[in-house]
C-alpha cells in the first residue's frame, strides 16, 4: 500500500508545492518516498517542472529499495506510480519471458503494460488505484480497481491534469484561485455522510469510480473516461475460489494480523486460514467493555479454538484528544460514526503488524443488512407517489417524516434513504439557497427489477466503495496499515452472482456459509444478534464535542459561504437539544463537516 499522485502539463509546480503533496501522501507510504520530474517536452529534469510522478512507499512485498517507485521499465520511457496489490501473477509473468528485476507486483504490471497496454487490466487480480506515463505514446493512464478497495481522485484543466490517493494531496497543485468548493458536493454529504463519486468536496476534483480508468493525452490535453469492468455470473465453485482468494492474500515479506469480531464473515477467514495452516497469526478484536456491543468474548473463543494468538484492543469512549486527527485522516468530510473505533483499532494494530485481513464484502455479497428486507417489504407501494417537497420555513423533526419522504421518490431511489445522512426536507431547511437533489447515488438501469438485486447493485455502485471501502482504506492507511478484503476479490465476487438465490438469501442471511466455518466455530452465530462498531455519539455530544457547538452555524455559514444558513443550523442544534437521541447523528454529521471544512480551508490558503 502506497501514496500516489502525479501531474502534467503546461504550468510548472513549484518544490514547495510538491513538498506538500508528498507530505499530504506520507502516512500512506512511511518507508520510502520518491519522486521524479520532466520538462514541458518530457526530458527528465531537477527542481520546478510541469510534469512529476510522485510516490510514498509502505513496503510489503519485496521492501528492497530496487522495488520502490516511481518504477521504470529498462527502456526508461515507461512509468508506475501505484497504490494496492496484485495477486496470483506468477504465471503471467513467466509468459512475459523477461528477466525481472524484483519480485514485486509493482514490476509485474509495468512490465504487463509494456506487453499488453491497457489490454493488460484483466491480468489484475487485486486492489490498486495507479497511473502509469507511457512516453512511448504521451499518454497518461490513471486505474481504479474493479470493486474500489483503493481511491484515486483528479483534477483536469486547460492547463493540465493531475491526480493523487487523497484530496488533500491534490489540493498543493491547484492554483489558490482554483481551490473553490463544490456546494453540489457538501450537499452529496449532508445527503449521505460522505461524498460520492464523481464528487468531491471541491469544485476542480473528481473522484474516479470503482472499474474505470482515465485516459490523458499529453498532445492535445484530452481526458476521456472508460468504465472497464462489471460483475457477471460464474460457475466456479464459491468455497474452492473463496480459499484461493484468502491464500493469495497471505502473500507478504512482512507479518500479518487479522480483524476478528464475532460476526460470520471474520470467522470464516479465521477458519480458512486455520484450515490453510496459519494458526499461528495475530488477530485483533475491537473491545467495548461494558456495553452490549462488545464481543471481544465471542472472538476471544474463536481465536482460541482456530488457533490465532488474539489481541483485545479497548476502545476508547472520549473523542476530544483525537477529534482533529481523525477528521484529518479521513481526508475530506466524512461522517461514518464507526470510523471513529476503526481508526483507533488500526492504529494499535498497526504497533504489531503492517498487514491486515479484513471481512469487508461479505454483507453486500450475502444481504446481510436489516435494510435489505425492511424496503422488499415496501414493494407494494411501487405506483405511490406524493407531491414534490416544498421548501420549509422552519425545522420540525417528527418519526413520520422519513416515510412521507420515501413516498416521494421511486422505489428503488427510496432506497437510499435508508442509509441518509440529512433527510431531503432538512437539507431544504439548511440550505434555503440550494435546490438540493433527493440523492446523489449511482443507480442501475431504470428496467431493474424491485428486488433484492436492484439494492445490491445499487450498494456495489455506492454504498461499498464510497462508504465501506473508503472507511476502511482511510483509517487504515492513515497509521500505514494495509488492509486486504478476500471477500471482495472479483472472482469471488462473480461466483457468488453465481450462487441460487435460495442458497445465498436465507434467513437467517449468510448461512450458505456454514460449510466454511471450522466445526470448532459455534453455529449460533447465525442466530446471534448483528453488532457493529456503535460509539458513544450523546456522550461525545454532551462532553466531548460540546465545546463546539456554539457558534456551530456561523462557522458553518461562512466556511461554505452562506450555503449552510447560520441561524437554521442553530435552530438544528437547539432542536437537538430537545430531543438529543433523534438527532444525534445528524448533529454530529454537521461537526464532522465544521472541522473538516476548517482543516481544508487553511490547506487552500497556503500558497
Amino acid at each position: 500500500m502506497c501514496g500516489i499522485g502525479g501531474y502534467f502539463g503546461s504550468r510548472v509546480i513549484s518544490p514547495e508545492s510538491v513538498g506538500r503533496m508528498m507530505a499530504a501522501l506520507r502516512p500512506r507510504g512511511p518507508d520510502a518516498e520518491h519522486s521524479v520530474h520532466w520538462s514541458l517536452d518530457l526530458e527528465p529534469t531537477s527542481g520546478a517542472a510541469p510534469n512529476g510522478l510522485l510516490h510514498t512507499r509502505l513496503a510489503i512485498v519485496d521492501p528492497r529499495p530496487q522495488a520502490d517507485q516511481p518504477m521504470v521499465n529498462d527502456a526508461g520511457d515507461i512509468w508506475i506510480s501505484y497504490n494496492g496489490q496484485v495477486y496470483d501473477w506468477a504465471a503471467d509473468a513467466a509468459a512475459l519471458g523477461v528477466q525481472f528485476r524484483t519480485h514485486s507486483d509493482t514490476e509485474f504490471i509495468l512490465r504487463a503494460y509494456e506487453r499488453w497496454g491497457i489490454g493488460c487490466l484483466p491480468k489484475l487480480r487485486g486492489m490498486f488505484a495507479l497511473g502509469i506515463l507511457d512516453l512511448r505514446r504521451r499518454l497518461v493512464y490513471v486505474i481504479r480497481d474493479r470493486i474500489g478497495l483503493k481511491p484515486v481522485v483528479y483534477s483536469h484543466r486547460n492547463d493540465g491534469f493531475a491526480f493523487a490517493s487523497t484530496v488533500r494531496a491534490l489540493l498543493p497543485w491547484l492554483p489558490r484561485d482554483a481551490r473553490q468548493l463544490s456546494p453540489e458536493g457538501i450537499d452529496t454529504y449532508l445527503a449521505h455522510r460522505t461524498i460520492l463519486a464523481p464528487r468531491t468536496a471541491f469544485a476542480r476534483i473528481s473522484r474516479l469510480p470503482a472499474a474505470h480508468y482515465l485516459k490523458y493525452d499529453l498532445t492535445t490535453g484530452d481526458l476521456t473516461e472508460h468504465e472497464y469492468w462489471r460483475p457477471e455470473a460464474s460457475t466456479e465453485p464459491w468455497l474452492t475460489t473463496f480459499d484461493a482468494a484468502v491464500r493469495m492474500r497471505t502473500v507478504a515479506d512482512r507479518p500479518l494480523g487479522l480483524f476478528l469480531s464475532s460476526g460470520i464473515d471474520s470467522s470464516v477467514l479465521a477458519s480458512r486460514l486455520a484450515a490453510q495452516g496459519f494458526s499461528g497469526m495475530r488477530s485483533f478484536t475491537a473491545s467495548f467493555p461494558g456495553t452490549e456491543y462488545d464481543e471481544s468474548t465471542e472472538a476471544w473463543l474463536t481465536s482460541e479454538r482456530l488457533g490465532f494468538p488474539n489481541n483485545t484492543i479497548e476502545m476508547p469512549t472520549e473523542l476530544a484528544k483525537d477529534f482533529d486527527q481523525i477528521v484529518a485522516d479521513l481526508d475530506e468530510p466524512f461522517a461514518d460514526p464507526s470510523a471513529v473505533p476503526t481508526w483507533h483499532l488500526a492504529r494499535k494494530t498497526a504497533l504489531h503488524v503492517p498487514v491486515v485481513i479484513g471481512g469487508d464484502g461479505g454483507d453486500e455479497l450475502f444481504a446481510g443488512y436489516k435494510r435489505y428486507r425492511k424496503h422488499l417489504r415496501t414493494r407494494w407501494r411501487r405506483a405511490v407517489s406524493l407531491p414534490s417537497l416544498q421548501r420549509p420555513s422552519h425545522f420540525a423533526n417528527r418519526s413520520w417524516q422519513r416515510l412521507v419522504e420515501e413516498l416521494r421518490l421511486d422505489w428503488s431511489s427510496a432506497y437510499v434513504l435508508r442509509f441518509s445522512g440529512l433527510m431531503p426536507r432538512e437539507r431544504l431547511y439548511l440550505e434555503p439557497d440550494m435546490a438540493p437533489r433527493a440523492h446523489y447515488w449511482r443507480m442501475p438501469p431504470k428496467n431493474g427489477a424491485a428486488d433484492l438485486n436492484t439494492l445490491l447493485e445499487i450498494d456495489r455502485l455506492n454504498y461499498l466503495p464510497e462508504y465501506i471501502l473508503r472507511k476502511g482504506d482511510l483509517c487504515t492507511m492513515a497509521h500505514g496499515l494495509e488492509l486486504r478484503a478476500p471477500f471482495l476479490d472479483d472472482r469471488v465476487f462473480n461466483c457468488t452472482l453465481g450462487l441460487p438465490a435460495t442458497v445465498r438469501f436465507t434467513v437467517p442471511p449468510k448461512k450458505f456459509l456454514s460449510g466454511a466455518l471450522a466445526p470448532s466455530v459455534d453455529r449460533g452465530i447465525f442466530s446471534r444478534k448483528k453488532r457493529g462498531f456503535n460509539p458513544p455519539i450523546e456522550k461525545w455530544l454532551a462532553v466531548d464535542l460540546a465545546p463546539r457547538l456554539p457558534g456551530l452555524g456561523t462557522r458553518l455559514s461562512n466556511l461554505t459561504l452562506g450555503q449552510l444558513e447560520g441561524p437554521r443550523v442553530a435552530a438544528f442544534v437547539r432542536e437537538w437539544s430537545r430531543d438529543s437521541k433523534r438527532l444525534s447523528e445528524q448533529l454530529l454529521l454537521l461537526l464532522f463537516l465544521d472541522e473538516s471544512l476548517r482543516q481544508l480551508a487553511a490547506i487552500c490558503a497556503l500558497a
